[in-house]
């Protein structure tokens, strides 16, 4: 993959942030050109340790998650940890952190802390629940984000289950709002010059994202209706099993309907009112159900090749090992060969691009120290003081990571 500048080249960030929801948008912001400085403690971030991995502290999430990172390992609840922290903050356009409000404020390090040694700083805090709210200071993971935000409630009213999305859903989608916020705080920084303290509470992040179809007929004022949008509700929703495999088909238009049909010798129910996009939507039971049955009379090529010639959108819905094999390969200098999930961007001028393999924990410390301005003598001070938590003495050990 080639190695880009990236829009975000330039800017530096300092990233207090851990598990999955911080960790993407700092990637994200890595990948598209940032300078990204993440910071552990001695037992290394859980990302680390999610499944086994051909390195200890290095798991396939790790080796994706953790890209286009510098990685230092600092003792921050010391206080000379503390003093060398803000040092490097004083270099960095960003602040980033998931770490809880209360935890935040024992620290020394909220927004006013960081402002002191970097005024225009764009300061962002990530968490579970609004730092005004009750729950301010909670725990707060995938599986407490999505039920606080109503995910169970919409599976209830899918499958009549009370389901969490066998997804990180909620890390996933607050880290991509924190990308966005963080990227609109630097744009207005560029404008004005001013620094700001964001905050990205996950259930916010979460009820926007659910809401946006989900809110339905329950959102107009003064008339209410069900929340809930029905065609996405309806359990029958879903990849659909051909002669020899699995697709998605989304006919919305009547002669999508009649196109089908006829492929599979339907053509009886060619016009029938219940097949429509507005039909659809409104009772989806029948139109699932008929396009479970049509499908099923052909192979998954010969309706992908039968769509492409009506315009009907249509998709093979591949095994989740069939996506990775098909993904590019790179070399890990420490871990070896492994599957490099591609920046999903494409600038024509500035691409986003993998520069910087996965760090091991405390990777870069001394780099990082040196450059903020510490001294070969401050840095073996904190060293003998064991401030310095990491900073291995070369390459890790090829072990299963857990």
């Amino acid at each position: 993959m080639p190695a880009s500048a990236g829009p975000l080249h330039g800017i530096r960030v300092l990233d207090l942030t851990s598990v999955v929801m911080g960790p993407l948008a700092t990637q994200i912001l890595g990948d598209l050109g940032a300078d990204v400085i993440t910071v552990e403690s001695r037992d290394g971030d859980i990302n680390r340790v999610m499944g086994r991995g051909p390195l200890r502290g290095l798991s396939g999430v790790s080796l994706n998650l953790l890209r286009n990172k510098r990685n230092i390992a600092l003792d921050i609840a010391h206080p000379d940890g503390r003093a060398a922290l803000l040092r490097v903050a004083a270099g960095c356009d960003v602040f980033v952190t998931n770490l809880r409000p209360g935890s935040v404020a024992r620290l020394r390090l909220r927004y006013p802390d960081v402002a002191a040694v970097r005024p225009d700083v764009v300061y962002c805090q990530a968490h579970g629940f609004p730092s005004d709210s009750p729950q301010a200071d909670a725990p707060a993971f995938d599986d407490i984000i999505q039920a606080a935000s109503g995910v169970p409630d919409v599976m209830r009213l899918a499958n009549g289950r009370s389901d969490i999305v066998p997804t990180l859903l909620a890390d996933k989608v607050s880290g991509l709002v924190l990308a966005y916020a963080i990227m609109a705080a630097l744009v207005h920084r560029a404008r004005t010059g001013e620094g700001q303290q964001v905050e990205v509470p996950m259930a916010d992040a979460m009820r926007a994202f659910l809401l946006v179809e989900h809110g339905s007929e329950a959102i107009p004022r003064p008339t209410r209706g069900p929340a809930g949008y029905q065609r996405i509700l309806t359990p029958l929703r879903g990849a659909l099993q051909t002669a020899d495999g699995w697709i998605a088909v989304m006919p919305h238009r009547e002669a999508h309907w009649a196109a089908l049909l006829h492929a599979a010798g339907d053509d009886e129910l060619i016009g029938d009112p219940r097949l429509s996009n507005r039909s659809l939507a409104r009772e989806p039971g029948f139109g699932y159900a008929t396009l479970g049955r049509v499908l099923a009379a052909k192979t998954t090529a010969e309706w992908l090749a039968l769509c492409a010639d009506h315009g009907i959108p249509a998709a093979a819905a591949p095994r989740l090992d069939e996506l990775i094999d098909a993904l590019p390969e790179d070399e890990h200098p420490d871990a070896g060969r492994y599957k490099v999930i591609p920046p999903p961007t494409r600038f024509s001028a500035t691409p986003a691009s993998v520069r910087r393999p996965a760090p091991l924990a405390g990777q870069h410390t001394r780099e990082v120290l040196a450059e903020a301005g510490l001294t070969d003598e401050e840095i073996a001070r904190l060293a003998e003081a064991g401030v310095l938590t990491g900073d291995p003495a070369g390459p890790g050990t090829r072990a299963p990571a857990g």
